[in-house]
């Protein structure tokens, strides 16, 4: 690694310890794609052609691949806890879930988009970052994608009403989130739920995963 690049992970690492995460340097070859990660996104998860930064529009695994190949070094992000409940249980949880996640939603991608724009201001051109969970920017709105009757069409990405910020998240763009934060040092855990009802977690010790693709 040059001195330039350890300068800038110096920075952003500082950067992201200021919006309450923490950060890794993490080599391309330990980031993990695989095709098993897709099907978790097109069987069982309710976010399923409802957000651009989801399938079927997030890239397919092997984009992924062949994009994660040009890079050399990346800086993994870690988030623990959800914002404004550190004694969730089940019974706070609503069955639309994903509004209520809106500010954990929020800090992950908000501080991966952040780290992205000032890696590629630093002149770090190749900056790229990937977020967590189906985007929510579109407050009291749905996304573009689910307002669309008819087929799932790529060229809807157009109309997004926040283009600038909206990143695909790890896993649906096929990254192995669990595999990727174990090769950094970071050991992840399913989150039991409620009776394996979805969505309701029995507690709010949840660790978010980010990655911020450098050079």
């Amino acid at each position: 690694m040059n001195a330039r690049l350890e300068r800038e992970i110096e920075t952003l690492t500082q950067l992201a310890e200021e919006r309450g995460a923490r950060a890794r340097p993490i080599r391309s070859e330990d980031v993990v794609v695989a095709d098993w990660v897709r099907f978790k996104c097109r069987f069982g998860c309710k976010g399923f052609g409802k957000h651009l930064g989801c399938p079927p529009y997030a890239p397919a695994p092997e984009e992924t691949r062949r994009m994660v190949r040009e890079y050399s070094t990346g800086l993994l992000l870690r988030f623990d806890g959800v914002p404004g409940h550190p004694d969730l249980s089940p019974d706070q949880i609503p069955e639309d879930f994903h509004p209520f996640l809106r500010d954990l939603i929020l800090w992950v991608n908000g501080t991966v988009h952040f780290l992205e724009k000032t890696a590629f201001y630093h002149d770090f051109q190749k900056a790229f970052g990937f977020g967590a969970y189906p985007c929510i920017y579109c407050e009291h709105q749905h996304c573009v994608a689910e307002e669309q009757p008819g087929i799932v069409d790529e060229s809807i990405r157009r109309m997004c009403r926040h283009m600038d910020l909206v990143r695909p998240s790890m896993e649906a763009a096929g990254m192995d989130v669990f595999a990727t934060a174990r090769n950094a040092g970071w050991e992840l855990h399913v989150i039991p739920c409620r009776n394996m009802e979805y969505g309701m977690i029995e507690h709010g010790d949840v660790i978010s995963i980010g990655l911020v693709m450098l050079e």
